[in-house]
């Protein structure tokens, strides 16, 4: 019962820190809204614009994005609740772990949102342009742009997680930096799919997702053997078994 009530009041405070963000940011929710189009905004044609389909979605697609955007700027007070909610379950070793680990997962998630922004979203959309047939008007709609962009956000936002994924498997000891190491070829071919699910069908915005997480790959296994040492000794134990 103890443990259930500690997990309701972390709960609440993340419930309250992401409507502390939210509901200042729902008076600048067109504001917000214009900062996002803006990628699809500039590569339109003179005179062009995004249009609304749905009666309420005028209203309802900047208050979701507002929703979205407080929720992700809440996430390293989330992540302090987590944080403070199993701590007394772990050992010392496993302390030292998680903290640098929350901390870089936070900042790679900014990182891969950051990244689909400035550069990703303005190559997807250029192409998406250039590709119209002749006396096709592009005109995109708000809710449909928005569900778009959110899923390249949350999926190079997660994809720029691979490094700290590849750290907390290591620590789980299911695979090693060498098996790890082992397997990149396997794990370039699945960058290059994920790419494919994940960006239109060119193959710019393809490289754009593939290259940044084999990258992170590489990043990863580095990672592992510095923050996971006795790794090494796993590998050498099963090398001479």
């Amino acid at each position: 019962m103890a443990h259930l009530l500690e997990l309701r009041s972390r709960l609440l405070r993340v419930v309250v820190g992401v409507l502390v963000l939210f509901i200042p940011m729902s008076f600048f929710a067109k504001q917000i809204y214009s900062l996002l189009a803006e990628p699809m905004l500039k590569l339109l044609p003179a005179g062009s614009s995004m249009i609304a389909t749905e009666v309420a979605s005028p209203f309802f697609a900047p208050i979701k994005l507002s929703a979205v955007v407080a929720f992700a700027l809440a996430m390293p007070w989330t992540l302090w609740q987590v944080w403070s909610f199993v701590a007394p379950g772990l050992y010392k070793s496993e302390k030292r772990l998680v903290a640098p680990l929350m901390a870089s997962s936070t900042l790679l998630f900014y990182a891969g949102i950051s990244f689909a922004y400035f550069f990703v979203l303005p190559t997807v959309f250029h192409f998406m342009v250039t590709v119209a047939p002749q006396g096709v008007a592009v005109m995109t709609d708000i809710s449909k742009y928005l569900d778009f962009v959110l899923t390249i956000f949350i999926a190079f936002g997660l994809a720029f997680e691979t490094p700290v994924a590849l750290v907390l498997i290591v620590k789980t000891g299911f695979v090693t930096p060498k098996q790890l190491s082992a397997n990149r070829q396997y794990v370039l071919v699945g960058a290059f799919v994920v790419g494919a699910i994940f960006t239109p069908p060119d193959i710019v915005s393809q490289i754009m997702l593939a290259v940044p997480v084999y990258l992170l790959f590489e990043l990863g296994i580095i990672a592992a053997r510095i923050l996971v040492p006795e790794s090494a000794a796993v590998d050498e134990q099963r090398e001479q078994g």
